[in-house]
């Protein structure tokens, strides 16, 4: 009896072994990886946009970029396909809220589940706004929504009413399409809708073309949006294009940008940037100017013009501090002018 307990065991023993074999060579076909990241930046100084009544003091948030932490994971599927996912949240340093603003959704920055390989990538969820992509990829300050004049012109309300742009950085409930690189280049489209029964015809579409290639790079873009939900502008379809390059001599490199607004309200905004980026020892100087032209449906045009000057820089890889000067100048109010010394870090 005891000869065949010792069989039994023996052979389920070589059972085990080879079932932990087999697990193993699945996991070796089907490697996966998850990654938590994310960046802090924040900011002293004093905030004063256009037709404020006064300064205001602060300790802010994202200076140069905005705070968020985020988590993303691959799974090797073969023959060089992935399955992929990205949850990314934004959050304010300054105070520990959630959100960039109140009310903001919890993963508001990126939220998608997707698949990418050799045929491109593709994604569902809450996907970056093509346009915002080509519009931080083109100015020297990035995404910054505090002294980037294109951003700032582009995607916050100010005196002159609401946002040139009546999207999110971010787009729920789309889908995104990208294509591999060749040459230098690579396009990506995208589809979202509004998902309410009955509202069929309330859809969004953009689409953009990104090049890098040597010391040139262009971009392309355009967004229609129909998602009434959106507007706060008294319109009910926007379309927005924009075109922007940049080359790099040497230690310089040179941006520019055109975007062009339409709303069905006969609502335009014309905005133009121009800017500069240079390496001064370690560190580099940014410059950036953004002029916006709005014709409304009703009563004379509205200028706006943002200059913006800039140091940042590195202290490790990772970690960098930066200063930052801005001055606004619009139609029927007072100037603007803000100043902030902030650290940025990456993790």
């Amino acid at each position: 009896m005891r000869g065949d307990i010792r069989g039994r065991r023996s052979r389920w023993g070589s059972g085990l072994v080879v079932l932990g074999v087999c697990a193993t060579a699945g996991m070796a076909h089907a490697q996966s990886s998850v990654s938590l990241y994310g960046l802090a930046d924040a900011f002293a100084g004093v905030v004063r946009t256009p037709g404020s009544a006064g300064n205001a003091w602060e300790v802010g948030s994202g200076g140069l970029s905005t705070s968020y932490w985020g988590m993303s994971g691959a799974e090797d599927l073969g023959d060089g396909t992935k399955a992929i996912f990205t949850l990314e949240s934004f959050y304010r340093i300054n105070n520990g809220q959630s959100g960039a603003f109140n009310g903001q959704s919890f993963f508001g920055r990126r939220a998608f589940v997707g698949l990418s390989g050799p045929f491109g990538q593709l994604t569902l969820g809450r996907n970056d706004s093509l346009l915002f992509v080509s519009t931080l990829l083109f100015n020297p300050f990035g995404n910054s929504f505090v002294f980037s004049p294109m951003v700032v012109h582009t995607f916050l309300g100010s005196a002159m009413g609401a946002a040139s742009v009546q999207s999110d950085t971010a787009i729920d409930d789309s889908i995104v399409y990208q294509t591999p690189e060749v040459a230098g280049f690579t396009g990506s489209v995208q589809y979202s809708n509004a998902g309410i029964a009955g509202h069929a015809g309330q859809a969004n579409y953009s689409a953009n073309v990104i090049y890098f290639s040597g010391p040139f790079s262009a971009t392309a873009a355009v967004q229609n949006l129909r998602t009434a939900s959106l507007f706060l502008n008294g319109a009910t379809e926007q379309t927005a294009w924009l075109a922007g390059a940049a080359y790099r001599l040497q230690a310089m490199k040179l941006y520019l940008q055109y975007e062009r607004v339409t709303n069905n309200n006969a609502l335009t905004d014309d905005t133009v940037q121009v800017g500069a980026s240079a390496q001064v020892g370690t560190g580099s100087v940014l410059a950036s100017w953004a002029g916006t032209l709005r014709r409304p449906q009703q009563g004379s045009d509205l200028r706006w013009s943002t200059w913006v000057l800039g140091y940042d820089h590195p202290l490790s890889k990772r970690t960098d501090v930066y200063a930052a000067w801005r001055y606004d100048v619009m139609t029927g109010v007072s100037s603007g002018n803000s100043l902030g010394v902030g650290i940025r870090t990456k993790f």
